[in-house]
């Protein structure tokens, strides 16, 4: 959900000068049109289950991977299954932050079905929930929804197509309002798992954004956890709108960089270059720009991470709402071997315990900072609706 500038150029102020005349007549860092389409919604759709999906994949989901399949041949039903090909083994090795990507797809999915006067039957894990590890994971539901007839619209809709996650620097003249947190927080549900919580309290905040950079510079300093991104890096127009997935760079001075030959994408970027400076500062910049921080704990069983995926986008459809940006920084919550004592630290933070060591333990399944962007955010791109359905 956050990944930037992981690129290694050579050459320094000599690359620069020669750049800059080509960054200067490039157009700005938004996406090509068709890649971005899904964000009109369900255009020339009058399929009642495809319009809800055409807004489900526009759900927020790790990497942007959009690791999504929607079975739709059985009349009057939805069924959601896991795109093996579409997981981060290094990363998130349990496949615990996919399955929020799921549960977010989910609730977008009841939402729009709900839009259409529809209500949504939910079952999960009709065959059983899928096993521990990543590697062990078959093609099993994820969760089978019937169509009934006689729902009601939400509110929360409205800010379906509208909402966006700001990868950017927030900005540190606006402050969050105690009011606007209590507001956010009140949107999650008040019973059950997950619980939301949250603080704007500066006495909190210091060890939070602490926490947030620490734990990046460990992905980014560990070479199969910053490879991962790399591989799912896509750069310039052409490979954006080919793919429409992963981790999207178009600024002027990328595209004029990658137009010269000047990018390395075959390891990652050596301490001390360009491209490892610029990861390091984008990173540090989210983490220190942290206006406040909401979080979701509660169990850890494969339920409870779709659970949380639910509440999650709905928190982020209320933040929209509210005109407040929210972004997960889930690099403290990765489960791989040297990210551990962030693990422990980010438990010890929100919960005053360590972190769990039974799937009934209390977790924290997300942590997101909050605050006000400085600019206008882009909507990410996305696949078009074809390429997930089994029709």
């Amino acid at each position: 959900m956050q990944r930037r500038t992981f690129i290694r150029l050579a050459g320094g102020g000599t690359i620069a000068a020669a750049i800059a005349p080509l960054a200067a007549c490039s157009s700005g860092p938004h996406y090509p049109a068709q890649a971005v389409e899904a964000w009109q919604g369900p255009v020339g759709e009058t399929d009642l289950r495809r319009r809800a999906v055409a807004y489900a994949i526009t759900a927020p989901n790790p990497h942007n991977l959009q690791p999504w399949v929607v079975d739709l041949r059985e009349g009057g039903v939805i069924t959601l299954r896991t795109d093996r090909e579409r997981v981060l083994p290094e990363t998130d090795p349990l496949g615990r932050q996919i399955l929020i990507g799921h549960g977010a797809f989910l609730e977008l999915l009841v939402l729009a079905l709900a839009q259409q006067g529809m209500a949504s039957e939910v079952t999960l894990w009709p065959q059983g929930p899928l096993p521990a590890q990543l590697r062990d994971w078959d093609d099993r539901p994820v969760a089978r929804v019937v169509l009934r007839p006689g729902s009601e619209p939400e509110v929360l809709f409205t800010q379906v197509l509208r909402r966006r996650t700001p990868k950017v620097d927030f900005d540190l003249a606006r402050p969050v309002a105690p009011d606007l947190l209590k507001a956010l927080l009140a949107s999650a549900p008040r019973s059950g798992s997950p619980q939301a919580g949250g603080t704007v309290e500066p006495a909190r905040l210091d060890a939070l954004r602490a926490l947030c950079w620490q734990s990046a510079q460990v992905e980014l300093r560990t070479p199969r956890t910053m490879m991962e991104s790399i591989r799912l890096t896509r750069v310039g127009p052409s490979e954006i709108l080919e793919h429409r997935d992963g981790i999207s760079l178009n600024t002027p001075f990328i595209r004029a960089a990658a137009a010269l030959g000047f990018f390395d994408r075959s390891a990652p970027p050596e301490e001390g270059s360009a491209g490892y400076k610029g990861a390091m500062d984008r990173f540090e910049g989210h983490s220190r720009t942290a206006m406040g921080f909401v979080w979701l704990t509660g169990g850890n069983t494969r339920a409870d991470q779709i659970a949380a995926g639910r509440a999650y986008v709905r928190l982020q459809l209320k933040a929209t709402e509210l005109g407040v940006g929210m972004h997960p920084m889930s690099q403290a919550l990765q489960e791989f071997a040297e990210m551990a004592p962030h693990y422990e630290r980010a438990h010890q933070l929100v919960l005053g315990q360590g972190a769990p060591k039974e799937a009934g333990d209390p977790t924290v399944q997300m942590l997101c900072r909050i605050g006000y962007p400085q600019g206008e955010v882009p909507a990410t791109p996305r696949r078009p609706l074809a390429h997930l359905l089994q029709a």
